[in-house]
């Protein structure tokens, strides 16, 4: 009997299979039908070329023989024919004329494409060919370049080396700040510099001169990026010597190692800068390689003046004494962040943080807020220009006070214009103790600085003192030709005896001053300013009390007032109500009504204060509301300096008085028979307030 054949098959072993051979199997069967595919592809191109007409079929040989044409001459390295098309594409680029003199050769088709130029010039832009004797930008002798391959296929360019020998560079900035380095067409200036990724970058034996007309600055140095001796190690550094302002001038900077530099990990750099007595270190990272537009470190920098650091920084400063400050600072693209200030100007500490954004035109607008915790005055003197020399001395008695020369109590430093306009600002400073001068107690100072275009406008000028206060604002307009200046200063509630010397350990007068100040002037400095004043100036005590002698010696009393200040009396009378109220014209002070007026004595005043030349030209004469039987009627001359006021007594009305006496040989001519009547104080502070000036009798502080 034969066997089904269905049996048969049910007894046959099934076929085995593992993963490694299904995959096998898939590419095999993928790669079969590639070749199918192919072999297809072929076959149609074939019989459609074959279809074509004999005309047809030339013409693409013809362009298959001029493809293949085009890319054996793209694959010469001798690319002399392209220069004049290179340099053409460059200066379009750069906005100023380049030229290639030596040979260009590329390596297009490999994995690193490279380029070589030689005799590369990079020409001035047609402002500074005069002032640059003709000289170009930049003489280069060689450049080589080497890329990567495959980044360029998705839009990245990365150089795996830069090499540039003998580069001679002629950098120049003109007065109003043109800059030969800026490539911009003039519509988008200052931007930071970016370039590529560069894992081996090289200069060998550059020089570099930069000469600045803005800031003075006249600089020649060597720039170097090339393995040092020994080390095994890349690095970059730049160094060389000139001068800034007429003064020495010192830059040494140096980078890490440049080979294998990655983008993702921050460049550290080191610079010292020495400009006169300015030194300047800085120890920081670009963050990204090669786009300078990132960077941060910390800077500290040490002078004898902060405004000198405007021929490093470009930034306008105020004038100060010898400082020391450290700073964290950031660069993000064109804004400067300037945090964690922390140092000593003069006698003062200094803490805060600033910015400053260059993202107008490169135009810096500084914002920001600086304190102190203690705030020396001397220091704040030198804001306006003032030194040593300006500082007051001891008043002195004379009999016949006379002006003194050579001196200034307001300062003539000039403020320079074209600094002031070159830049804008908003920055607010605040001082939460001062350590004040004799007879000047201050307690704190607030200052807000608004600089917009030449518009220099100090709002708010708020001095506080252990009572009252000192308020107002001032605005300098820089803006035309001729500087134009006011200010507007109100002080009130402030106590009268903080401003005076003690006498015999006591406070000879006491009382609330208030005052007001409204001036206009041109000039440019202080001195200048108040030269050419036009205005008015009022000061009132609206009520007080003063050391009896004092007033009866204002009196001229020669028995009662004498007697009392030589024993040293302490007693007190009242002051009804006391004005001085002056005119400003061109720079002259004139008493309209100067008035002291005590239980005892009333004092009268008359005569200028002369801005220009600061001398003091006061006469205050007083007489006793009482019979006295001696009386001189000499009055009180107030002379001298400003700095340093004389106080006396007028010789010529005593003599007069004295010769009287003699003649008729009696003492009649020295017995007070004239006495005073009280001031109308309604009247007086009637006409301080509408000056503008306060009136009230008790100070802010004493009120609650």
């Amino acid at each position: 009997m034969e066997p089904s054949q269905g049996g048969a098959e049910e007894a046959a072993p099934p076929p085995t299979s593992t993963p490694d051979a299904s995959v096998k199997a898939e590419i095999l069967l993928w790669l079969r039908r590639g070749r199918d595919g192919l072999k297809a592809f072929s076959l149609g191109v074939w019989t459609g070329l074959r279809r074509l007409p004999a005309w047809g079929q030339g013409v693409l040989a013809l362009a298959v023989l001029v493809v293949g044409a085009i890319l054996i001459f793209l694959a010469q390295p001798n690319w002399d024919w392209a220069r004049p098309t290179v340099a053409s594409i460059a200066s379009g680029r750069l906005h100023r004329p380049v030229r290639i003199d030596g040979h260009l050769r590329v390596h297009l088709f490999s994995f690193t494409p490279s380029a070589t130029v030689s005799g590369l010039k990079i020409g001035q832009p047609d402002w500074a060919r005069a002032s640059t004797q003709g000289k170009n930008l930049a003489d280069i002798d060689t450049i080589a370049v080497t890329a990567e391959l495959m980044p360029i296929f998705i839009g990245r360019l990365v150089l795996t080396r830069l090499q540039i020998d003998r580069p001679t560079v002629l950098m120049f900035q003109d007065k109003d700040g043109r800059a030969n380095w800026d490539f911009s067409d003039g519509a988008d200036k200052a931007k930071p510099t970016k370039l590529p990724p560069i894992k081996n970058f090289i200069i060998n034996d550059g020089n570099l001169t930069i000469t600045s007309l803005q800031r003075g600055l006249k600089f020649k140095g060597s720039i170097y990026a090339h393995e040092r001796a020994g080390s095994g190690r890349q690095a970059f550094g730049l160094t060389g010597e000139g001068s800034l302002n007429d003064r020495v001038f010192q830059m040494d900077a140096t980078g890490g190692p440049l080979l294998n530099v990655r983008t993702s990990v921050p460049y550290p750099f080191d610079m010292k800068v020495r400009a006169g007595d300015t030194e300047l270190t800085a120890k920081g990272r670009v963050i990204h390689p090669f786009n300078l537009g990132q960077v941060d470190g910390v800077v500290s920098v040490k002078g004898g003046n902060l405004a000198d650091l405007y021929y490093l920084t470009g930034l306008t400063l105020p004038d100060t004494p010898a400082y020391r400050v450290v700073a964290q600072v950031t660069r993000n693209d064109r804004i400067y962040a300037i945090d964690r200030i922390s140092g000593r100007i003069g006698g003062s500490d200094l803490e805060g943080a600033l910015k400053v954004d260059t993202r107008n035109q490169g135009r810096p607008y500084l914002t920001g807020d600086l304190r102190s915790r203690l705030l020396d005055i001397k220091d704040l003197g030198s804001l306006f220009g003032a030194t040593a020399a300006n500082r007051p001395q001891r008043p002195e008695l004379a009999v016949s006070p006379q002006a003194t020369k050579g001196r200034r109590l307001l300062p003539d430093a000039k403020l320079d214009i074209e600094r002031v306009r070159g830049m804008d600002a908003k920055v607010h400073y605040r001082a939460m103790s001062v350590k004040a001068i004799r007879n000047m107690p201050l307690r704190q100072v607030s200052l807000g600085i608004d600089l917009d275009h030449g518009l220099l406008v100090l709002d708010p000028i708020d001095f506080s003192f252990p009572q009252g206060r000192l308020q107002g604002t001032a605005h300098i307009d820089a803006r035309a030709a001729t500087q134009k200046n006011s200010v507007d200063m109100k002080l009130t509630g402030a106590r009268l005896q903080d401003f005076i010397p003690n006498v015999g350990g006591s406070e000879p007068l006491e009382g609330v001053l208030n005052a007001r100040l409204r001036v206009t002037g041109t000039g440019n400095s202080v001195h200048a300013a108040a030269s050419t004043a036009n205005g008015d100036f009022t000061l009132v005590v609206p009520g007080g009390k003063i050391r009896q002698s004092l007033a009866e010696l204002m009196g001229i009393n020669a028995t009662k007032g004498l007697f009392l200040l030589l024993s040293k009396d302490r007693h007190e009378t009242d002051v009804r109500c006391a004005l001085a109220d002056f005119q400003i014209a061109n720079g002259m002070m004139q008493a309209q009504n100067i008035v002291f007026d005590t239980d005892v004595v009333r004092v009268d005043g008359r005569g200028s204060v002369n801005l220009k030349d600061e001398s003091v030209k006061l006469i205050l004469k007083g007489k006793p509301k009482k019979f006295r039987l001696v009386r001189i009627n000499a009055p009180i001359v107030i002379g001298g300096h400003m700095s340093a006021p004389k106080f006396g007594i007028d010789p010529n009305s005593a003599l007069a008085q004295g010769g009287l006496a003699v003649a008729f040989n009696t003492v009649l001519p020295f017995i007070n028979i004239d006495y005073a009547k009280d001031a109308n104080c309604i009247a007086v502070m009637s006409e301080a307030k509408a000056q503008g000036a306060p009136t009230a009798k008790t100070s802010p502080a004493s009120r609650h």
